[in-house]
């Protein structure tokens, strides 16, 4: 492992701890608003791991915002009873930049326990896939993800299917308008190749789910794994 993967391992490691306090210290509750929410993320990851700074917007999404795509704005929603819920924060940690996605189900729906074992299905499944490839364009790798979402009964949810990471802040294309470093349906770059200083480029999947039939989506995100 280059030294490059593994500070991004340990930068992720470090959110996957964040996210199981949030669980353990059971935050994500009925009645409490998503900003709230987002608020005593924050203050955790501050105060139990160190973490003051992200690299992208914060987001939490509960019932029918969890429709929206990465960009969206929605209003601030309360979380109801039963809801189904994900988080989406960038921390950086020493430095590298982690990007985690997981979805939460409050109650025992079975659509949205469902959709949920979805979601982390698929990031599997497609993270496998991508390992097995010698070729791959950043258009090829997202057909594939919204054919998967087809195929589990869904429609894919965001614009892209995930992006690079590295030391903050990762590379830049020259063009801001090159989609060559994310996995996009108009970038027919090789998403294989190194990077401008010969360097292996490292990828976050990100799995997002919706079924606009019972208003509800999935979020499923990390680092490219073998």
């Amino acid at each position: 492992m280059n030294e490059a993967r593994q500070q991004l391992v340990i930068a992720e490691q470090k959110a996957k701890e964040l996210f199981d306090a949030v669980e353990q210290r059971g935050l994500i509750i009925a009645g409490k608003p998503e900003s709230t929410l987002s608020a005593e993320v924050v203050a955790l990851a501050k105060d139990a791991f160190g973490i003051d700074t992200y690299w992208h917007k914060k987001i939490v999404r509960a019932g029918m915002n969890t429709l929206q795509p990465f960009t969206g704005e929605p209003a601030d929603r309360i979380i109801g009873e039963d809801d189904i819920v994900f988080l989406d924060f960038g921390p950086i940690y020493n430095g590298w930049e982690a990007d985690l996605g997981r979805t939460y189900v409050l109650g025992n729906d079975p659509l949205k326990l469902k959709m949920k074992k979805d979601v982390e299905d698929a990031w599997q499944e497609a993270n496998q896939w991508y390992w097995a490839q010698s070729e791959l364009t950043g258009a090829a790798y997202f057909n594939y993800v919204d054919a998967l979402a087809k195929r589990h009964g869904y429609q894919f949810g965001n614009a892209i299917a995930g992006h690079i990471v590295g030391h903050y802040p990762h590379e830049q294309p020259d063009d801001p308008n090159d989609l060559c470093l994310d996995i996009h349906p108009d970038n027919h770059s090789s998403i294989l190749l190194s990077d401008k200083n010969g360097n292996k480029r490292h990828w976050i999947l990100e799995i997002h789910f919706t079924d606009k039939d019972n208003l509800i989506g999935g979020f499923f995100e990390q680092l490219l794994q073998q």
